[in-house]
């Protein structure tokens, strides 16, 4: 991996984006990274250090987003890791829930991709991260179920429209150390068993997974799952 870059992390402030921000940070290259609240966006920037810096950029409201990367720059790595927990099922249906996640991660996802695209050059690719409920849904999962779906056919009309831009997506299982999951040990432990490895993804796993999806060229509209074989059974 070459020094230098320009990496734009939307969803950064925690989780695999903060993450992936401190992986690129670490290694020397310049971090944008994005949170919905502009002010928390800056300080976990001060925090990761590095060449880092923060921005406001709330995906619910497409209309403002290419105005909010404006100030961006030259692109040359993008990661689209934002995120919301949604609890949604077809019987129950919360609409107004459904709208904003289908929103943030559809049409906010699309709209960063039209908004920087043009800054990105051939070697540019970016990374969507999904999820595994794409492929397989839990009691709940109605819309992120549906959302992860999205996310895999759009990476590949974004490759085919953007080329030679490059864009790939993660699609993990349950990341065992992100702040969502540590403190639901039950849900942990009975992913856990479904595991032929006998440990379940953490984030560094998701990260090394996103920079070899952005740093080797012959990776393009490609849906990783990482899941640690729990799909094998």
């Amino acid at each position: 991996m070459s020094t230098g870059k320009q990496v734009l992390v939307i969803g950064g402030t925690s989780g695999i984006g903060r993450a992936t921000a401190e992986f690129y940070a670490r290694a020397g290259h310049r971090v944008i990274l994005s949170g919905r609240d502009a002010d928390r966006a800056k300080a976990v920037a001060v925090d990761i250090g590095g060449h880092s810096r923060g921005i406001g950029v709330d995906l619910a409201l497409p209309a403002e987003i290419a105005g909010s990367l404006r100030d961006t720059g030259h692109v040359d790595h993008l990661v689209l890791a934002a995120v919301e927990r949604d609890q949604n099922s077809v019987r129950a249906y919360d609409l107004d829930r459904a709208i904003r996640l289908t929103t943030l991660k559809l049409v906010g996802y699309t709209e960063v991709v039209h908004a920087v695209a043009g800054r990105m050059t051939g070697g540019g690719a970016a990374v969507l991260v999904g999820g595994l409920a794409m492929t397989r849904p839990y009691p709940g999962s109605t819309t992120v179920t549906t959302v992860n779906g999205g996310v895999a056919s759009l990476v590949r009309t974004l490759a085919f429209e953007l080329a030679p831009l490059r864009f790939n997506a993660v699609h993990p299982a349950l990341v065992a150390d992100t702040p969502y999951w540590q403190d639901k040990p039950q849900a942990v432990e009975g992913a856990l068993k479904r595991t032929p490895t006998g440990r379940l993804a953490t984030m560094d796993d998701i990260v090394d997974a996103i920079a070899f999806l952005l740093g080797n060229r012959a990776m393009n509209g490609a849906n990783l799952t990482i899941d640690c074989g729990a799909t094998l059974g």
